[in-house]
């Protein structure tokens, strides 16, 4: 395969509005749409076919690197057409890829059916904010919705810290410093370290995966600078749970008071297939760090699955929602089919309940 049959591959993916596409040998091309995946009208790849994509999407020189380390993650552009977030694997002997499609645009709050509470989050100055949910739940879309925000409202500095680059920021009120694992710095830690050196307001890191990015990320938020990242976590205890458990256990009872005192919320994403099937309409679970909230945190365990019940009670006061409630206006808005809502909720029962009592 050359590159032109590659960017013809890709931009038919995007003009018919898939979130990925894979690559594997012995199978077709794969589009993932509305989150089903279907095989493209393509012959079936042969281990020299994605060995020549992986060719084409790193240079010469970055495909011996990546043969000594089995995986690479890199950014890919047709000029006037898209981007791509790439990932390129070995499996079974042979070369897999996936490539997610990153639109040019970056979308506000609005346009991406966001709850407007996320703008109020948005704002503020310091703190730590986790946006959560599976892989390709819109966590990173979520994410540049913020930047977006904080860049057309704030006279601020904003670093960003991804592996790879995904959206592209132009300077709005604020300068936008966008640094790439791998080509700008050898990892989110040092990225981190160095970001603080640079003056900062809003720190970007692309995604909490173990104990040092942790660390460093509650240490910036200390500090007085707002951190926002990405966690896979499915909802908000988890990802207190998850956060807490990078650390050794001789930690985790200080690693609780620092995250109480420095976490603002959390923002938790699961992406449903809407009403008319033609589309994906996000639903989001929002925690924000009321003195309750820090309560619960520091205590542990033992008060953690208590937060469902503060999140319910907090809507009105604060724009706490969870999951249920959400898929319950979803629902009453005409966005979902019930079906489709039962079947995401985290109480099934309790939400078919609501609905058929109203």
């Amino acid at each position: 395969m050359d590159r032109e049959q590659l960017n013809k591959l890709l931009t038919f993916g995007i003009q018919r509005g898939v979130s990925d596409i894979h690559f594997a040998v012995g199978h077709r091309p794969h589009y993932r749409v509305k989150g089903d995946l279907l095989a493209a009208k393509y012959a079936p790849m042969t281990p020299q076919d994605t060995i020549d994509i992986a060719r084409i999407l790193l240079e010469d020189e970055q495909w011996e690197q990546s043969a000594l380390v089995r995986e690479r993650d890199l950014s890919y552009s047709i000029p006037g057409v898209g981007r791509f977030r790439v990932h390129i694997f070995c499996q079974r002997g042979s070369v897999g890829i996936v490539c997610r499609v990153i639109p040019y645009e970056v979308r506000g709050f609005d346009a991406l059916n966001l709850p407007p509470v996320l703008a109020d989050i948005a704002s503020a100055r310091r703190g730590l904010i986790l946006v959560t949910g599976a892989t390709g739940m819109g966590k990173s879309t979520t994410i540049a919705a913020m930047i977006k925000h904080i860049n057309e409202t704030r006279h601020a500095h904003v670093v960003t810290i991804e592996d790879p680059i995904e959206f592209l920021f132009g300077h709005g009120k604020s300068i936008i410093t966008q640094r790439e694992v791998g080509s700008d710095t050898s990892s989110y830690r040092d990225a981190l370290v160095a970001a603080l050196r640079q003056d900062p307001d809003v720190i970007m890191v692309g995604e909490v995966r173990e104990e040092e990015t942790a660390e460093t990320c509650i240490k910036a938020a200390e500090t007085g600078h707002l951190v926002v990242s990405a966690i896979h976590t499915a909802d908000v205890v988890r990802t207190i749970e998850r956060i807490v458990a990078m650390f050794p256990t001789e930690a985790r009872e200080s690693v609780r008071v620092r995250l109480a005192d420095t976490l603002t919320a959390i923002i938790s994403l699961r992406l449903l297939v809407n009403k008319s099937g033609l589309g994906l309409i996000p639903a989001v679970e929002v925690l924000r760090a009321t003195r309750t909230v820090r309560e619960y945190i520091r205590r542990g365990d033992d008060r953690l699955g208590e937060l469902s019940k503060v999140i319910e009670q907090g809507r009105d006061l604060y724009g706490m929602q969870t999951f249920d409630q959400h898929l319950l206006d979803l629902y009453r808005a005409g966005h979902l089919k019930l079906e489709v809502g039962k079947s995401a909720a985290s109480n099934p029962e309790d939400f078919e309940r609501s609905v058929t009592f109203e």
